[in-house]
């Protein structure tokens, strides 16, 4: 069994945010495999779908970012899914525009949802993929990554959006973690 978890925050109001190219990603996924959001549950909204022959959980935690590792942590519970089995996408202002960098494990670094979700599953060895977000110049972290994708970068991220949802099909297609890094990082 997978599980592929977007990081964001819910409501009309972040959707085009920086800080949702997680639920970007997995719904672009989701829905490229005809998997709905139909379900609520774990402190979160989420969908399911068979493939290749196994059961795949794609979810958008409902709790606001900061506490992401509430809904995860429930439903790797309830579904004793082991951690090499889920995924987790999110932006990192660590990274540059257009960049994504997968790996299969480590620590949360700058991103707060994703030390919620360390902390909540007491394990940072599950893999991950970052979509670089770092601007340049100063800025605000919190106003930064709670404002709308600029109209100016928005075909970066359609890219980087895309390669990671690539990456997340390939995933749950089976391929080994290091494999699909060769791929895409960078």
């Amino acid at each position: 069994m997978y599980l592929v978890v977007g990081l964001g925050n819910p409501g009309v109001k972040y959707l085009k945010n920086l800080h949702n190219l997680g639920f970007m990603t997995v719904e672009l996924v989701a829905e490229k495999m005809g998997v709905p959001f139909n379900k609520k549950g774990f402190k979160g909204i989420y969908g399911e779908k068979i493939i290749n022959g196994e059961k795949t959980l794609f979810l958008k935690p409902q709790t606001f970012m900061n506490l992401s590792g509430e809904s995860v942590a429930e439903t790797v519970s309830f579904f004793k899914i082991p951690p090499e089995k889920v995924l987790v996408v999110y932006d990192d202002l660590d990274i540059p525009i257009g960049s994504l960098r997968i790996r299969p494990s480590g620590s949360a670094g700058t991103h707060n949802g994703m030390r919620n979700i360390v902390e909540r599953l007491g394990s940072q060895n599950f893999p991950r993929v970052r979509i670089g977000t770092k601007p340049e110049g100063e800025y605000n972290i919190i106003d930064y990554v709670l404002s709308d994708v600029k109209k100016e970068d928005e075909p970066r991220f359609k890219i980087s959006v895309g390669k990671a949802a690539l990456a997340v099909e390939e995933f749950i297609g089976g391929s080994k973690i290091d494999q699909i890094m060769q791929k895409y990082n960078g």
